[in-house]
């Protein structure tokens, strides 16, 4: 398995300590879409770590140049990298315990962790840093979950990952969850943490939305944490196995993406029902009527 390293530059004039952190958070997004695994900041520096084969440089480099936030500019340098586990530290270190809007709690199995009574707990194995709760748009999504009466619904999770969004709607009551993700690691992770969380009415399956086409019936619930291009790529297929007066709940994408997708799912019959914002990054929830 061979591995590339890219070291990140972000410029811009006058660029603030506050306003860099934030530069960093955008391309570590922009560079996951495009398949890279890990980080690592050093001296100030920004690294990232892809498989070879996994690469979408197109993407990359397309994200960058429109890079969200204006007056700053990315650029980057690729190498071949030696390989080794770039996610050790990661799953060494695990993650500090995250509270979502009161109502859950999602930790790792590394940290001592608080459950106030009537909170959900949610555990999550630190394999990968995305998907563990950490991020905004996971934040979102599963604030969403947990304000939405999802009591013997059935619930879709496209892109499942860690299998977080499946986990939370499990314990939040949802009947019967179906997850899938393109990637394996994602499947088997989803698996294992579902596992650790007794979770035991989730079916994961391997594959991108095609996958949809082998399963039946419809869903009250369908959930995306997805770049924007696969949404707009996808949104179609979702709303084929959407019921009526379902919800479609979107993120992973930003301020700036919102029109476009909005647009989109008005194209196909949905109602936009509510939005959300943590710093650049949206949740948008529609209704099928």
């Amino acid at each position: 398995m061979n591995y590339l390293q890219a070291t990140f530059h972000i410029s811009g004039a006058d660029i603030s300590p506050e306003l860099l952190d934030t530069a960093r958070d955008l391309v570590m997004g922009l560079a996951s879409e495009a398949g890279f695994e890990s980080f690592s900041e050093e001296d100030g520096m920004l690294t990232g770590y892809v498989q070879d084969d996994l690469l979408h440089r197109e993407l990359l480099d397309a994200s960058l140049a429109d890079f969200p936030i204006q007056g700053i500019s990315v650029s980057y340098d690729l190498e071949k990298a030696e390989y080794r586990d770039w996610n050790a530290v990661w799953e060494e270190e695990g993650y500090e315990p995250i509270v979502v809007d009161g109502l859950c709690v999602i930790h790792d199995t590394k940290h001592p962790v608080d459950i106030e009574e009537g909170q959900l707990e949610i555990v999550i194995d630190a394999k990968m840093a995305f998907g563990t709760g950490t991020h905004e748009t996971t934040q979102m999504m599963v604030a969403h979950l947990l304000h939405s009466e999802l009591h013997g619904k059935r619930v879709l999770d496209c892109g499942c990952g860690t299998g977080i969004l499946s986990i939370a709607a499990s314990k939040a009551g949802a009947a019967d969850v179906v997850a899938y993700d393109i990637d394996e690691w994602s499947v088997e992770n989803t698996v294992h943490n579902a596992q650790l969380n007794g979770a035991d009415n989730i079916e994961v399956l391997m594959g991108d939305v095609h996958v949809l086409s082998h399963v039946s019936g419809v869903f009250d619930i369908v959930m995306a944490n997805i770049n924007r291009n696969i949404l707009l790529a996808d949104m179609a297929s979702m709303c084929g196995v959407l019921a009526k007066g379902g919800k479609l709940i979107l993120s992973g994408f930003y301020e700036s993406d919102v029109a476009l997708l909005t647009a989109e799912a008005e194209r196909l019959g949905l109602v936009c029902q509510s939005k959300s914002s943590i710093d650049d990054w949206v949740s948008l929830s529609f209704l099928s009527e």
